[in-house]
């Protein structure tokens, strides 16, 4: 399974970088899946400086309802017309931030599924429930009501405490959440599970990057500011397993 590496640039960035970034990520390796997931205003001139090749541009969050009254809001439809491929819902920020249940980013989900968007939806502890020994009893109860019956799409693991610290779980707390979150979709969603791509995020690095993408059951990473120099997320792609 060809590892996916999606970066998330949060709310940074501007017009003026993508031109040269876009460039730059011509230099990709070819044996791992990218993805940017940039602003909303940032999309539609990431969509025509990729101009359809092999990286695939995503957003970051949408709407549950298909249209309506919602100010300030995107729809899942209106993404999939900008040319987005992936949106990453449920990211500890949103759930935090913005007070988003678990509830919320299964209909988000859903609605994401509906328009033709492949979700990455996200997941992790804090660390207070990890020190009380309930990391992966927090994870599997996300991964529960997170995510509709027929889902298909992708996870990401981001422990809460390891996003923008610079600090990162052991390679075996990565392996043994990892191995978790499998059995739990598994579980959850029968032989369909078996298949779903299961991103590590947090503090992930040039430097750590080949290491944690060689743990099992890790397909890929999801990367908040290292994604941000064309660089820094190249050389993470580089250290992706091959097929």
């Amino acid at each position: 399974m060809r590892q996916l590496i999606a970066g998330n640039w949060k709310m940074h960035g501007k017009l003026a970088d993508i031109a040269a970034y876009a460039a730059a990520l011509l230099q990709a390796p070819g044996h791992v899946d990218l993805a940017i997931c940039p602003p909303f205003p940032l999309l539609d001139r990431f969509a025509g400086a990729l101009n359809g090749g092999a990286v695939a541009l995503g957003a970051q969050d949408c709407h549950a309802q298909p249209q309506g009254a919602h100010t300030g809001d995107v729809s899942a439809a209106m993404l999939k017309e900008a040319g987005a491929v992936y949106v990453i819902l449920g990211h500890s920020e949103r759930r935090e931030n913005h007070g988003e249940t678990n509830a919320v980013v299964c209909a988000k989900t859903a609605t994401a599924l509906a328009a033709g968007l492949t979700p990455i939806v996200c997941v992790g502890e804090t660390l207070a429930e990890r020190e009380a020994g309930a990391a992966e009893d927090v994870v599997r109860t996300q991964l529960r009501h997170s995510l509709p019956h027929d889902f298909s799409g992708v996870i990401a693991y981001e422990p809460v405490w390891a996003i923008g610290t610079g600090k990162t779980p052991t390679e075996a707390d990565v392996a043994a959440m990892h191995g978790a979150i499998r059995a739990a979709l598994v579980a959850q969603l029968g032989a369909g599970g078996a298949g779903i791509k299961i991103l590590y995020g947090g503090s992930v690095k040039p430097g750590n990057a080949a290491s944690l993408l060689a743990l099992p059951e890790v397909g890929g990473a999801l990367v908040g500011g290292a994604s941000l120099k064309a660089d820094d997320f190249l050389a993470i792609a580089a250290g992706a397993r091959g097929v």
